[in-house]
């Protein structure tokens, strides 16, 4: 077996929370489901942020000016190079890898500095506008072009956080490499960067800042909220979008007055978090569904019990264990892991599961059941290899028997494997933690950890 949707922190041995990096953690084999939102930058109160965010308009706006040059294949062509950038991994992709987007969408695009007066004479001052007069262009390509004019930036700021780090750097070719002063893009730039171990491939981090789910100017938020539907469509006639970007075309005023209007709502814009824990309230209301569940699979018992425990255990645990995924399915695909967390070594006791169990990842098995039996525990203990570790946590309604509880210590001292439970008792006591905010709810799992070891042989 191997880690479960591998970090690249992880991979190294680099055991920090993602609450306590300034950047988003990359993922080794698939994307991060965010995106660079260019307004962030235009709205941070760091100058270094606008200031970027002024290179990245002026790249963009100089597509203009090659245009008036009568240079529209090479305009054409940056834009192309700039729509992705693989190496920062936003976005939706399994695999880290998008395509570009083709000339004639290049084309599409550059045909609003001719068609638009305002863009004719003045260039952009958000690109993103750009979504609300072109189909097939959305939140990645806003992301990846945004990334690609501040490709140096992020090479620097990559590799001054991986130093810092201790996470090895390699020398790489990067493809493009946008050159703000020249305003084009240098192919076979060498650089000095983190790869991924499995490919190869130059591996780029992301200020957590930056990061949004869509952006603010967004065409979704302006067909909700801003477009003038009733000047656009005849009644019972299908809202399709391509009618409106032809509309925003002819009447640039709406879209002008949509922008302005984000721009004074500019206080209620924020980066998204990669988790965010759930409010107090929802703690307690899930507890109490829990609670309220019948023991065994009647009624689809079983799949609620770990629903609710996944969303509630996800928020109890969060910083000191970050969410890696739910439902994983071992190398051979015959046995589902319920819950994987990363083990980011935050506080002495899990320091303890690593160095005792070389537990890189805790496996939390959610078992609705009214009594564990020995097959729970073997299908929990058939999880626990040295990749992971030997450290794994039973979830469950009631403490174990004695005989189950024998069982458990058997295996820690034949083979220092190492597996402890959380019961509704300790759930419920969890979430009073959390209310309270006085201390940790880890350290429940700590004080179950401490009980298991007391009642171990010495």
């Amino acid at each position: 077996m191997s880690l479960i949707r591998p970090r690249l922190t992880d991979y190294f041995g680099v055991y920090r929370a993602q609450s306590d990096l300034d950047f988003a953690i990359p993922f080794l084999d698939e994307d991060i489901p965010l995106y660079v939102d260019p307004f962030l930058l235009w709205k941070s109160p760091s100058q270094q942020d606008q200031a970027l965010h002024t290179t990245v308009i002026n790249s963009f706006n100089h597509l203009k000016t090659l245009l008036a040059a009568s240079k529209e294949e090479q305009a054409r062509q940056i834009l192309v190079l700039a729509s992705e950038c693989p190496e920062v991994g936003l976005g939706q992709s399994k695999k880290r890898r998008g395509h570009r987007i083709g000339s004639a969408l290049a084309g599409e695009i550059l045909s609003l500095f001719r068609e638009i007066d305002s863009y004719r004479t003045q260039g952009f001052s958000h690109f993103e506008e750009i979504q609300l007069y072109v189909a097939d262009i959305s939140k990645d390509r806003i992301s990846d072009i945004c990334c690609s004019f501040l490709k140096s930036f992020l090479i620097d700021y990559t590799i001054q956080e991986c130093q810092e780090l201790g996470i090895p750097l390699n020398e790489v070719v990067i493809d493009s490499v946008y050159d703000s002063r020249a305003h084009k893009f240098i192919s076979g730039t060498k650089a000095t960067l983190p790869t991924n171990p499995d490919t190869g491939e130059a591996i780029l981090l992301v200020p957590k800042r930056w990061l949004r789910f869509g952006p603010w100017i967004g065409y979704d938020d302006y067909f909700s909220a801003h477009c003038p539907r009733d000047d656009i469509f005849n009644s019972n006639e299908p809202q399709e979008r391509v009618k409106v970007l032809r509309y925003n075309r002819e009447h640039y005023g709406v879209v002008r007055a949509f922008v302005e209007a984000k721009e004074r709502t500019q206080a209620d814009c924020h980066n998204d978090p990669l988790f965010t824990q759930i409010p107090v309230i929802s703690a307690k209301r899930k507890l109490s569904d829990i609670r309220k569940l019948p023991t065994g699979k009647s009624g689809n018992a079983d799949k609620q019990y770990e629903d609710l425990q996944v969303q509630l255990l996800t928020s109890l645990l969060y910083p000191h264990l970050d969410f890696a995924a739910e439902q994983s399915r071992t190398d051979s695909g015959a046995l589902i892991r319920d819950l994987i967390l990363y083990n980011n070594r935050k506080i002495d006791f899990l320091e303890d599961t690593y160095r005792d169990y070389d537990c890189r990842q805790l496996v939390l098995e959610l078992k609705n059941v009214a009594a564990i039996q020995r097959e729970h525990i073997n299908q929990l203990n058939r999880y626990l290899d040295t990749e992971m570790g030997r450290f794994g946590i039973l979830v469950t309604r009631q403490p174990l028997s004695r005989a189950m509880l024998r069982n458990t210590i058997d295996l820690w001292s034949g083979q220092r494997r190492c597996i402890i439970t959380l019961t509704d008792e300790d759930i419920e006591l969890m979430v009073n933690v959390f209310e309270s905010k006085q201390r940790s709810p880890i350290e429940i799992v700590k004080r179950s950890y401490l009980n298991f070891r007391r009642a171990c042989p010495s």
